[in-house]
């Protein structure tokens, strides 16, 4: 029987180190692909997430539909936290960058002493041991628009022409959807749905992305399959590689 070597943080302890309530939600780290501080290269940097966080399911869909798999390296945490934070255990895999046990010594690389909240997804940049970005929504962005030499460029995820209507859209599911489903806000979608394929027409944008990662959590009580237009785009995502293979359960199959 082999013997992993791989470092790996302890199981999960409530006991010892409390349940995780490491400050407010917030994302000090800022940089963006594309700039003098962080170019766009290949192999250079590195994505933790999270299966059971819908804002780094966001960025690991994204990463898959612009083909960057051989570009921009990806591993997840465990899905359980105690109060030490987001964690590597043999259920998800050891990090592979850094070797890290905890998500926690990645913010304290990038900023010694960092004692806020330590959330994923984050942009990790290996050329330099920093994190560049914990900012989930110019992370999404960034791998749709920054990494274009060697990605996939029939798909735009966030074509120039349409910017303002999407992020109009992104900040209307954000409010309405991400953070909690507000009254008619399926009905509207699914409305919205009756005469296109896609939120912005025949094409899948961005905030299909966004909107996704909260249909595949929603309970029964929203009874999804209630709504005919919402419910046939739900499936035409799911038969896509980059929804169905980043996605590891849907509640309302």
């Amino acid at each position: 029987m082999s013997v992993s070597t791989h470092a790996y943080a302890g199981p999960v302890d409530l006991a010892t180190y409390g349940p995780y309530t490491r400050g407010e939600p917030i994302y000090p780290f800022k940089g963006r692909i594309g700039t003098e501080a962080f170019p766009a290269e290949p192999g250079r940097y590195h994505l933790y997430v999270a299966w059971v966080c819908p804002y780094a399911h966001r960025a690991a869909i994204v990463r898959k539909l612009k083909g960057l798999e051989e570009v921009v390296s990806l591993s997840y945490v465990d899905d359980e936290r105690d109060g030490r934070g987001w964690a590597f255990r043999e259920r998800r895999g050891h990090d592979p960058i850094n070797g890290f046990t905890l998500l926690e010594q990645a913010y304290e690389a990038t900023e010694k002493g960092y004692g806020g909240h330590i959330s994923v997804p984050v942009l990790w940049d290996g050329k330099n041991g920093v994190i560049v970005s914990n900012d989930f929504p110019d992370i999404t962005l960034d791998l749709a628009t920054a990494f274009e030499q060697w990605a996939d460029t029939s798909v735009d995820l966030y074509p120039v022409a349409l910017r303002p209507e999407i992020d109009e859209l992104n900040a209307w599911i954000y409010q309405n959807v991400n953070r909690g489903v507000s009254p008619g806000a399926l009905e509207r979608l699914d409305e919205r749905l009756s005469g296109q394929r896609f939120l912005l027409g025949e094409t899948i944008t961005e905030p299909d992305v966004r909107l996704w990662v909260t249909l595949v959590r929603l309970g029964p009580e929203h009874d999804l399959a209630s709504h005919r237009h919402l419910w046939t785009y739900a499936h035409t995502l799911h038969e896509l590689p980059a929804f169905r293979d980043t996605t590891e359960a849907w509640r309302d199959r």
